[in-house]
């Protein structure tokens, strides 16, 4: 058998390139080659463009049969703001965040690991222009690999405190809403009798499914500048923590019943103004919240601030990546799966 044959795409197939990585078993997968020109000023205006010209691209690139129904994505672009190192917005199943922490993180280290930003020393700093507004991140390198990364998120603020729904599968369902780069619902799992053991993942999915989208029809979301960005992105349960040291845990169910293994980056951030508004922490004060597969990541307000008309905070959020794969996927025109397709 020839195992290094000469064979060639046709020229006429789409071929992009990926990196692919983890934070916390969270994938994301960075297209990073082959993308047709996405045009507009500013991120949110790509975005855009892309979501109503290139759309395809996102399915079939997160869906099967190159990816998978919790696939998640990650396209970079040329800085957007003066003093940026490159631009960013995120793919998933049902289409686009407003705001990744988990992403960042693998940014950061994809864009320093490869080379594809120079940066020297041990803690460089890189600022990224993402669908919410300017992200600081910062990366921690030993040898010049990075080990940790961390970033500055977009302010952070409650929405909405002590509200109730009543579901019939569910019952009376208490929550929170609050905003860390994308709107989330808070529900303490055991004011349902949710079992968030990693075992119960398909009660959570459809558990987290409903509550969204029955909040999602009585209360209006609305972000204080973009348009864009008010909509509830997602329900997130909160539990005890499996290890004793950690604060808590998050299961974090998104966009079409998305199940989040890392612990969540702008969820996080999110609860750190949940906590910090309800007095439970202080400024400074980091706090270790694990994800549904036992990983982790730290949150901590690092300064209030004022957001249009809400009192918010700047959370800090570090955690830890993994480079899993480097790809190249083929775009046959003639295949009729070539959009991909989802089950869930």
């Amino acid at each position: 058998m020839n195992t290094n044959p000469s064979w060639e795409i046709p020229a006429n197939w789409l071929k992009i390139k990926t990196i692919d990585l983890h934070t916390g078993g969270e994938p994301l997968r960075v297209l990073v080659d082959g993308l047709p020109e996405i045009k507009g000023k500013g991120i949110l205006a790509k975005r855009r463009y892309f979501k109503e010209n290139l759309d395809f691209i996102r399915k079939g690139l997160l869906w099967e049969p190159r990816g998978h129904a919790d696939m998640y994505g990650a396209v970079i672009t040329e800085p957007q703001t003066a003093d940026a190192d490159f631009g960013t917005f995120f793919l998933h199943n049902e289409g686009y965040s407003t705001m990744c922490g988990h992403a960042i993180i693998a940014l950061v280290k994809l864009v320093l690991d490869t080379g594809m930003i120079q940066k020297q020393g041990n803690t460089p700093q890189l600022i990224i222009d993402a669908p919410p507004g300017k992200i600081i991140a910062q990366a921690f390198r030993e040898n010049g690999v990075v080990q940790k990364a961390s970033f500055l998120n977009v302010p952070s603020f409650v929405y909405a405190l002590d509200k109730t729904i009543f579901l019939e599968e569910i019952g009376e369902v208490h929550f929170d809403i609050a905003f860390g780069g994308a709107f989330y619902a808070f529900v303490e799992a055991s004011s349902i009798g949710l079992d968030m053991n990693s075992k119960n993942y398909l009660q959570q999915i459809d558990w987290g499914r409903k509550i969204k989208l029955a909040i999602g029809e009585q209360i209006k979301i609305q972000h204080p500048f973009e348009e864009d960005l008010s909509f509830l992105y997602g329900t997130i349960f909160i539990g005890k923590a499996d290890n004793e040291k950690h604060h808590s845990k998050n299961t974090c169910i998104f966009a079409n019943g998305e199940l989040d293994r890392s612990a969540t980056g702008s969820g996080v951030s999110a609860r750190a103004a949940l906590h910090f508004a309800k007095g439970e922490i202080n400024i400074g004060q980091s706090i270790r919240i694990e994800s549904i597969v036992g990983s982790v990541m730290d949150v901590a307000v690092v300064e209030q601030v004022r957001f249009g008309n809400f009192d918010a905070v700047i959370p800090r959020v570090s955690g830890e990546a993994y480079f899993t794969g480097k790809h190249e996927f083929f775009f046959d025109p003639k295949d009729p799966f070539k959009q991909g397709f989802i089950f869930r």
